[in-house]
């Protein structure tokens, strides 16, 4: 019989093995972190040169008073000339043709004393008087384009609806972690009860929207983007709200309360879209389509529901255009508070996304209306990479052709970040196309920093229009994207300086009608019109402004990581990564360790270019600061000083962190002495630096500091990292010296050694668990009592160790799986002898102790980390050992009790045992809910981005169903009624 275990238990190790070698082959496939290069757009900005300024000239000119969108327009322009006091003469200005339609076409004839804007449409009247308006604000000649025929080269431009309707409340801002992505517009105008509007906040309101709606028509926009769509239907042709009338009065009222507002939008040459998220949802709603249709998204039926609605709601309001639809993000962030409007990822497959298109398509055809269908779809189910691979593309949008359907793309491989290849997906499909550009960068500090996007934007245009004759338009964020109120408050045309991101709107507007127009000449004409009237001061401005783009993409991006396409999870994370996602910086494990894996290679250049940023901030200021003060319009020269100088503090902090983050990385990759002494180094600057930002800027709403806790958090545990290593040397070498003492006290003399019979009996029944019962049989009391104590302690101080004794959630939890399966294993065997199970658990315990020291004591948990996010083989190595040692647990455990209840009952055990430590686990988790365990867990840990359950959520982001606790508690359930069944003696039969 002995004979014939010794020869099971290589066997069962090797099975053990294989097991272990799976689960990290698995591990390591599921984690898929790798990167490639990728082709990185190159920026050259070179300012316009110092060119004179012309004076408006004094026109004298007349329009039809009951034309609103000529009215406008002449309005506009009376506004420009009146800005000047001088001016360069008198002319006439004679409007020539006129009449319906969109075409913006006009020409600049007669002379310089006698000007005529001819076209055929009112459209290009008033195009031709708005450029004018322009000309005379840039400091232009307004007869420079005399004898010219101006034809925009897209015809579509739409505008979101920057911040209308917004109300700038400063307590709002000044926490700085709201990160609801609802702006709040006509917040205090809708109501969620009768009458449903407030008349007069939405008077208020509208006045804001009819303000937005000139500035954006004289800017070059010929469409808006509302916010909403399911707060206008009514379902009446499914019945959705039958029997819930009140439902039905409160779209009635929002119809009404909207309907003049988009039709002062058309008067003006306006198109307007409403957007929303699909699906997007209210609680009858949702609970009609899932008693229906199972809320099967691929049901044609469940999309009758919302055409049907839609048909009702282009009656009610036939100055509409159109729908935009995005189904890649959805939930909490996006919900309107009080209302019971919501939305859910719910079109997640090939199938779904094309029913849902081929649906509202026919819809749109049959209304005469376009559904604008955005590809954003940020890694969300089989679908998620549709935005930015040409065969996913293909697969969602290929034969649905019909010429109601605009595809909308956002220009970059990716979010609006720098550092990313233009969009390909751009360059296929056989549906209209338009392309997304942001203003004011919610990655790049929401446009509080110079930021002049120009040249990326001509290149980008440029690229597209060779490639694809199908691009028709530009999409521009003025205002929105990301969350309202964790940035500067600055809202356009309300508050803050928003004079700055404005200048990226210019920028695409202006490209977008002549793509080979140099950007440098819009920068200045920007700079004019809003900072200077003086030639010299916007020559220095513009020079500033060419440094911008190098400040921004050396200083919030470590350039070796940037210029790769990283992999990880399945997911494709963005090139910033360590300021998370706007600006949180980050102090995680894995972000910041991959970060530094990748760009090990160019280490001195990706510490550098910190430096490099601040040198060209210096530069700027240097431009800026020269200039006369006199010569800036009021209060900008101010503003753009206080831009830089936070941009200045803000780009210190992080250079200095970037140098800590990768020094400590490298001294876990090489234990270099000289890269511990670099990261104290830097660390020390980091909160000199810090503490500065922070007083200078906390309480400032235009100017909000750093997030610096996720970097603080992880700081706490890099500090740790040192002494938690010599922890995990001292008790790896205790453990070492128990194990010693076993297997030395074979010999009778080293035996009588107090603990030296503890210490073989553990080391025994360990290894050779059918021994355990012979091993404990004539221990004395007070060596039983070690068989507790001695892995007990081991293994608190082991967890304690890997948590730098700051995470008690992860060091619980799984101390409490030891408990649960210890706990089973010493009850199943009361009616024989504890004993040699505990010295069973114990020995295993203690083995388990011994290689999660081994690998702790080099650099401490973040060098154990940083091998797990960075180094395949040492992960793999290490997750397989340790898993076989977690199975071998369970085996020997039950092979430890086969010896005294049979092979049968001591199965039973250990998998009683297992499934009550999963399940129990698992039912915990559920009751709290998963994203919380998770945030709770991870905010102790560090190890993933600490704003991920801030703003998206960590289940969301890792696509994690939140009923998986449940799933998990089910198969521990199961686990546990088997073991219970296997476990149970026998009942005898017969006499």
């Amino acid at each position: 019989m002995s004979r014939r275990r010794l020869l099971l238990l290589p066997l069962a190790w090797l099975l053990l093995l294989a097991t272990g070698a799976g689960v990290a082959f698995v591990l390591t496939d599921q984690l898929g972190i790798r990167s490639e290069p990728v082709d990185i757009p190159t920026e050259t900005l070179v300012a316009a040169p110092e060119r004179p300024r012309f004076a408006p000239i004094r026109l004298e000119w007349s329009v039809d008073e009951t034309n609103t969108r000529l009215e406008a327009a002449s309005q506009e322009l009376a506004a420009a000339i009146g800005d000047h006091v001088a001016d360069e003469g008198e002319a006439s200005l004679e409007l020539v043709g006129g009449g319906a339609g969109d075409d913006e076409t006009y020409t600049l004839t007669g002379s310089p004393a006698a000007l005529r804007i001819e076209a055929e449409t009112d459209a290009g009247l008033a195009r031709g008087l708005y450029d004018l308006a322009a000309q005379a604000r840039a400091g232009r000649s307004m007869t420079e384009r005399l004898g010219e025929t101006v034809t925009p080269r897209l015809a579509f431009r739409m505008a979101d609806l920057g911040a209308v309707g917004v109300t700038p409340d400063e307590e709002e801002w000044l926490a700085g972690d709201d990160y609801s992505h609802i702006s709040g517009a006509f917040r205090d105008a809708l109501l969620p009860e009768a009458p449903y509007v407030d008349e007069a906040a939405f008077a208020a309101a509208a006045d804001s929207f009819e303000e937005f709606a000139r500035h954006a028509a004289a800017q070059g926009f010929t469409a808006i983007a509302v916010p909403g769509l399911i707060e206008f239907l009514t379902f009446d042709a499914a019945g959705v709200y039958a029997g819930m009338p009140e439902r039905v009065a409160q779209a009635e009222a929002i119809r009404a309360a909207y309907r003049p507002m988009l039709a002062y939008a058309e008067s003006l040459g306006l198109e307007t879209y409403l957007r929303t998220d699909m699906l997007t949802l209210t609680t009858p709603l949702e609970r009609y389509l899932d008693t229906e249709f199972g809320l099967d998204a691929t049901d044609p039926a469940l999309w009758e529901v919302y055409t049907g609605a839609m048909d009702e709601l282009y009656d009610a309001l036939p100055t509409l255009d159109g729908v935009v639809i995005r189904i890649g993000e959805a939930g909490d962030v996006y919900d309107v508070p009080g209302f019971d409007y919501f939305s859910r990822l719910a079109v997640r497959s090939v199938d779904e996304v094309r029913a849902m298109l081929t649906a509202l398509s026919a819809q749109a055809e049959r209304s005469d209306t376009d559904v604008i269908f955005r590809t954003w779809s940020v890694g969300v189910g089989a679908v998620g990479d549709m935005h930015t691979d040409a065969d996913s593309y293909r697969a969602v949008l290929e034969g649905i052709d019909s010429p109601n359907l605009v595809v909308s793309t956002k220009y970059t491989l990716g979010d609006f970040y720098s550092h990313l290849p233009f969009n390909d997906t751009l360059e296929i499909g056989d549906q209209r196309r338009i392309v997304e550009f942001q203003s004011r960068r919610e990655f790049e500090f929401f446009g509080a920093f110079p930021n002049d996007l120009g040249v990326l934007y001509r290149d980008a245009l440029q690229r597209f229009l060779a490639a694809n004759p199908r691009v028709e338009g530009v999409w521009v964020w003025t205002q929105d994207g990301g969350p309202w109120r964790a940035g500067p408050m600055s809202l356009e045309l309300t508050s803050g300086f928003w004079q700055l991101s404005e200048l990226n709107t210019e920028l695409a507007l202006g490209l977008a009608r002549d793509p080979e127009t140099d950007p440098a000449q819009l920068t200045a004409d920007w700079a004019y019109r809003w900072l200077s009237d003086d030639s010299a001061t916007v020559a220095a401005i513009g020079e500033a402004m060419a440094l911008s783009r190098e400040a921004i993409t050396a200083g919030l991006y470590i350039g070796p990581f940037a210029d790769r396409k990283v992999f990880a999870i399945g997911l494709e994370p963005p090139p910033m990564m360590w300021l998370f996602e706007w600006d949180i910086v980050t102090g995680d494990s894995a972000v910041l360790d991959v970060i530094y894996a990748i760009s090990r290679d160019d280490l001195d250049v990706a510490i550098a270019d910190g430096q490099r940023a601040l040198d060209a901030v210096t530069r700027m200021r240097d431009l800026l600061a020269a200039t006369d003060a006199t010569a800036w319009k009021p209060g900008m020269r101010d503003e753009m000083l206080a831009a830089v100088d936070y941009e200045q503090s803000t780009l210190g902090v992080l250079g200095a962190y970037r140098e800590y983050f990768l020094r400590f990385a490298q001294w876990h990759d090489t234990g270099s002495s000289d890269a511990y002494a670099a990261w104290t180094d830097a660390l020390a600057r980091y909160r000199t630096l810090a503490a500065e930002h922070l007083a200078t800027y906390t309480g400032d709403v235009q100017r909000p500091p750093l997030m610096l806790q996720a970097a603080d958090l992880g700081l706490a545990r890099a500090e740790r990292d040192l002494p938690m290593a010599w922890a995990a040397r001292i008790l790896l070498g205790l453990c070492v010296l128990w194990i010693g003492l076993g297997i030395a006290a074979r010999s009778p003399r080293v035996r009588r050694v107090p603990g030296a019979a503890a210490a073989c009996a553990m080391l025994t029944a360990a290894t050779r668990p059918w021994r355990a019962v012979d091993v404990v049989r004539d221990l004395p009391r007070r060596e039983r009592v070690l068989l507790i104590a001695v892995p007990a302690v081991a293994l608190v101080a082991s967890r304690g160790i890997l948590t730098w004794f700051e995470a008690p959630a992860h060091a619980g939890t799984m101390l409490a799986a030891w408990a649960v399966f210890a706990l089973v294993a010493v009850l199943a065997g009361r009616r024989v002898s504890i004993w040699p199970v505990v010295a069973t658990l114990g020995g295993v315990a203690l083995l388990r102790v011994v290689l999660l020291t081994a690998v702790l004591a080099p650099t401490g948990p973040g060098g154990y980390w940083f091998g797990f996010w960075t180094d395949p083989t040492r992960r793999s190595v290490y997750v397989t050992f340790a898993f076989a040692l977690l199975l071998w647990l369970v085996v020997a455990a039950a092979w430890t009790l086969a010896v005294q209840l049979g092979s049968r009952r001591a199965t039973g055990v250990g998998l009683t045992g297992v499934g009550a430590a999963i399940g129990g686990i698992a039912v915990f988790t559920g009751l709290i809910g998963a994203e919380t365990a998770l945030t709770v867990w991870n905010d102790q840990m560090g190890l993933l981005p600490w704003g991920l359950s801030r703003i998206l959520g960590i289940t969301t982001y890792l696509d994690i169903p939140p009923e998986t606790p449940w799933f998990a508690a089910a198969f521990g359930g199961a686990l546990l009624a088997v073991g219970l069944v296997l476990a149970l003696p026998r009942r005898r039969v017969g006499p």
